[in-house]
């Protein structure tokens, strides 16, 4: 008997070693965190957080200083990670479904609150070309009807139209994820799903999207990892101990993705990308020395962790300088897996893929525009970085300002009188983008009250 079973293991190997001789293409994992900022990983110099498995990640890749998110909230990043386009040019500019200051001085357009089936996102390109499919995690991208298995993934476990969990603790109340053991943990919950995606498609290419509900709020964590992070910094608030707990399992989470590609011996052929959706919020984590938080207008909303491991294609502990954006990470995607884009649908990232062996990137500026208000500070902006340079501009009074953040990452000095040919090129630079993708402006609000408007 024993005989036979190892006859049928022995066939069981060679037939997968034949698959994935047969098949070598790159899989693709995407982490994407929700609401983690900029320093919230000990590789980005944080000296609160642990996160020794993401420190593993970019020592086997590059990290990127600076890495952006495609909007400072989270909807239209998620958009922009699926499409390759600006939120501008999807006119998904804000979460869903957004703040309203109907009695505010602008009134904000009628944008899309969902992601139209219309747009072929890039789980549907890869399913396409014989890929397995998973969304693990978030969804926020509209009602069901644009759920992720209407979006070209195979498997939809977590994703919903709203934005944050019920609990982090079973029961999840969560209507597309079955309810595990009373107080099993929701982050570990993801990462067990995830690995059980990787090992049944261990043998043909996979696209992985996880985009974990973590560290959005409710701040919620396991009480024994809140209590070592109180321990680790007396006089921490309770609530930023809680927060850096999540962080931890996070790293847990990663922790677990990566030992499973190494026992399934498929880590020389799967690329990991790990980034997080926007900044963190300024009231629970520090995004010093940049300014502001997740909301706003400023580098503390948009600056994001980026790190990418691309056997193959990256060098090992690796750094890149060069900006970044979330519609890049598709298009990079889609350039290294052979895949492509869709025919006829525009895509604004480029691919990094020279800049991931250690190249440059022959590209003037990226840019953001948001013509909302929000709750973390933000008006209505829209904003462009080219080189050094980054140019914000204010709709409710025309205004612009502009910094050095080679000088002045944080933000602090306001260099548009001093420099107004800069200003002038730039704002030249961010109307003619605004132009090129359509995109909503705010207008003069009829209803505009300022005793009844309520920021």
């Amino acid at each position: 008997m024993r005989t036979l079973l190892r006859l049928a293991s022995l066939i069981l190997g060679l037939t997968s070693a034949v698959a994935l001789a047969a098949d070598s293409r790159p899989n693709v994992i995407v982490v994407l965190v929700d609401d983690m900022g900029w320093k919230d990983l000990s590789c980005q110099g944080s000296d609160l957080f642990e996160t020794p498995r993401i420190d593993r990640l970019a020592a086997e890749g590059m990290r990127f200083t600076s890495g952006y998110s495609a909007c400072t909230v989270c909807s239209p990043t998620r958009a922009a990670m699926l499409t390759g386009q600006y939120p501008a040019r999807l006119h998904l500019t804000d979460w869903i479904a957004g703040h309203e200051r109907p009695h505010a001085t602008l009134r904000i357009p009628a944008w899309t609150k969902r992601l139209p089936l219309e747009q072929v996102t890039v789980a549907e390109r890869l399913k396409g070309a014989g890929y397995a499919t998973a969304s693990i995690g978030k969804w926020h991208l509209g009602d069901p009807e644009c759920f992720p298995e209407h979006q070209g993934f195979d498997v939809n476990r977590g994703g919903t139209a709203t934005g944050q969990p019920p609990s982090y603790f079973s029961p999840y109340r969560i209507p597309t994820l079955a309810d595990g053991p009373q107080g099993e943990y929701l982050t570990d919950r993801e990462s067990d799903e995830a690995v059980a995606f990787l090992e049944a498609n261990r043998t043909r290419p996979f696209f992985l999207y996880l985009p974990h509900h973590a560290v959005h709020t409710p701040i919620q964590a396991k009480p024994d990892v809140t209590a070592k992070y109180a321990t680790k910094r007396p006089g921490n608030p309770p609530k930023r101990a809680a927060y850096a707990a999540m962080v931890e399992s996070v790293d847990d989470a990663m922790g677990e993705i990566l030992d499973t590609l190494d026992r399934l011996g498929i880590r020389d052929r799967t690329a990991i990308i790990f980034t997080s959706d926007n900044g963190g919020q300024a009231s629970i984590t520090d995004m010093k020395p940049l300014r502001a938080g997740k909301g706003s207008a400023y580098e503390g909303g948009v600056r994001v962790p980026l790190v990418v491991s691309w056997p193959g294609v990256t060098t090992p502990g690796t750094t890149s300088d060069v900006p970044v954006i979330t519609p890049d990470i598709p298009a990079t995607i889609l350039d290294l897996t052979g895949v492509g884009g869709e025919p006829g649908q525009p895509l604004d990232g480029t691919s990094l893929a020279g800049v991931l062996r250690g190249g440059g990137l022959d590209r003037d500026a990226i840019y953001w525009h948001y013509p909302h208000y929000h709750p973390g500070g933000a008006t209505p902006y829209s904003a462009i970085r080219s080189g050094p340079w980054r140019l914000v501009h204010f709709y409710e009074d025309d205004r612009n300002e502009l910094y050095d953040l080679a000088a002045d990452p944080g933000e602090a000095t306001d260099l548009a009188m001093k420099h107004p040919e800069k200003a002038a090129e730039l704002r030249l630079k961010l109307d003619t983008w605004l132009t090129d993708v359509a995109a909503q402006l705010p207008t003069a609000n009829p209803d505009f009250d300022p005793a009844r408007d309520r920021p």
